[in-house]
């Protein structure tokens, strides 16, 4: 009877790892189909913003060369520098043609929020700067630029390479979807 016992005890460790085994392999499998499907879905999802054609941009500018106009205000493509500026919150613009720099960002795959102080008063364009600030902090931080642009006819407009969203009032929930739909969404994502 002992012997029943030990062969039943076998069967029954044996039964129980192949169980393990199986749902060890049945995980790893779900978890590269989701990760399989989630690069699927980032490849075809649906960007966001409006459509802007996108300008020739041809060999990189020499630095500060005007560089002309471009098909949307603010520029989304186009003609510009071979440097870029660092990400983060800029209060001041301290360059004669900025633009040229801010759309090799936008070519490496940033979101840039420009905005406009000028049409708001003194404690609207504080409460802006502050919703920006809170929204890029939000989302890491990661190739997010905001920029002062006073020739916009709205507070706040948001572009990323070909795209461009424009805010009469700031949505942080629409702010953060077109950073997600449209981050690395250029030419050379992979830069930094």
């Amino acid at each position: 009877m002992s012997t029943k016992t030990k062969r039943q005890q076998m069967r029954e460790r044996s039964h129980k790892q192949k169980m393990s085994a199986n749902l060890i392999w049945g995980g790893v499998g779900l978890a590269v189909i989701a990760v399989i499907a989630f690069m699927v879905w980032q490849g075809i999802k649906p960007a966001a913003g409006e459509s802007v054609p996108e300008m020739v941009s041809s060999p990189h500018l020499p630095p500060d060369a005007d560089p002309g106009k471009y098909n949307s205000n603010p520029p989304t493509s186009g003609v510009h520098y071979a440097s870029e500026l660092d990400a983060g919150f800029y209060e001041i613009n301290n360059y004669q043609y900025p633009a040229g720099y801010l759309v090799h960002n936008l070519e490496h795959g940033y979101v840039i929020f420009w905005y406009n102080c000028d049409l708001l008063d003194e404690a609207g364009c504080t409460n802006l700067k502050d919703q920006i600030k809170t929204a890029m902090d939000e989302l890491g931080g990661i190739k997010l630029i905001a920029y002062p642009w006073p020739s916009l006819d709205v507070p706040l407009v948001m572009t990323s390479w070909g795209r461009l969203q424009k805010f009469e009032t700031f949505d942080p929930q629409q702010a953060r979807a077109f950073y997600r739909a449209n981050l690395n969404r250029a030419p050379e994502p992979n830069a930094p």
